[in-house]
């Protein structure tokens, strides 16, 4: 059985361009948002435009979570430890967890304070035209930021990324709906502004609990895909000396993925042989997949096991 954690410098190569990549896309974020929440929120409140604060609201909480999410790349990037000696990027599902519960907040907050507006309807003003104009940026730059993010946590294959472009996305979304609320009220439909706010905190919340019920799962050791499993198979079974394999297990560690087999080898070679098997199945896996570590166990095959044996 073979157990190993080091890296080889390409790893280690690859593993600081992706933290590198995912630290600039985090800070173009973040100044995107410092700006468009400040305008959101002050111009919302100027232009009387609940949707306009809420969509401003929801920028400070992609601002917030570009901070999570950079204090979990701090935190992922650790080595093995005495109490973590798998490394730490599981960081990255608890980031992504916490980016889901977050979303899934602010999406009440927004549905209970739109829903509030519904009471009496004939309290809702007109919105100033301003407030379109701010609207139809954030939904540009928004659309813009996701585009680029997501180009960035596919290259670099992060979930904690991708959860934080499409959150994003989510946000492109919601300053549409309130671009054409602000719209109708302009066109003499008040009620079509906090209709736009209900629907922004519908968005938000749906998303919200779909990356924290996942992000739950991967920390409940969920296994990597059914695709990604089968990949991994059909690399041990190429490589050469391994006859077969079964109990293929793995098990997501942030972005990575453990694994543990039994390689079945033929019986009649001796320790050293079967050992130099496993480590080119061990390295075949982890330099064709995103694979952390490798645990083999391995089986002989073709000779009668001692406990087999028949007493004379």
């Amino acid at each position: 059985m073979t157990l190993h954690t080091s890296h080889s410098p390409q790893e280690t190569t690859d593993e600081a361009t992706r933290n590198k990549a995912a630290r600039r896309s985090t800070l173009v974020s973040v100044w995107v948002n410092i700006v468009l929440a400040t305008a959101q929120v002050l111009i919302g409140v100027f232009a009387k435009s609940q949707a306009l604060v809420a969509d401003g609201v929801h920028s400070l909480s992609d601002l917030l979570s570009d901070f999570v999410v950079l204090l979990a790349g701090h935190h992922s990037r650790k080595g093995p430890d005495a109490d973590h000696q798998y490394g730490h990027q599981r960081y990255e599902n608890a980031a992504s967890l916490v980016l889901g519960l977050l979303l899934l907040a602010v999406g009440i907050g927004m549905l209970w304070s739109a829903a509030v507006k519904f009471h009496d309807p004939s309290t809702i003003p007109t919105v100033h035209s301003i407030a379109l104009w701010v609207a139809i940026t954030a939904l540009v730059c928004k659309e813009l930021l996701f585009r680029f993010m997501l180009a960035v946590a596919q290259r670099v294959r992060s979930s904690m990324l991708v959860a934080n472009a499409w959150h994003a996305r989510s946000d492109a979304a919601s300053s549409l709906v309130v671009a054409i609320g602000i719209i109708g009220n302009l066109m003499g439909y008040p009620i079509l502004d906090p209709v736009a706010a209900l629907i922004v905190g519908f968005i938000v919340g749906k998303m919200g609990w779909s990356f924290a019920w996942s992000s739950l799962h991967d920390l409940m050791d969920r296994a990597a895909d059914a695709e990604e499993t089968a990949a991994i198979r059909q690399t041990l079974l190429a490589t050469k000396g391994v006859l077969a394999l079964h109990d293929l297990r793995t098990r997501k560690m942030g972005d990575l993925i453990l694994v543990d087999v039994h390689l079945e080898v033929d019986g009649h070679m001796n320790v050293f042989e079967a050992h130099d098997i496993a480590e080119r199945a061990r390295d075949e896996v982890m330099r064709a997949h995103p694979v952390l570590n490798v645990m083999t166990h391995i089986d002989p095959v073709g000779l009668e096991h001692p406990a087999d044996r028949s007493v004379a």
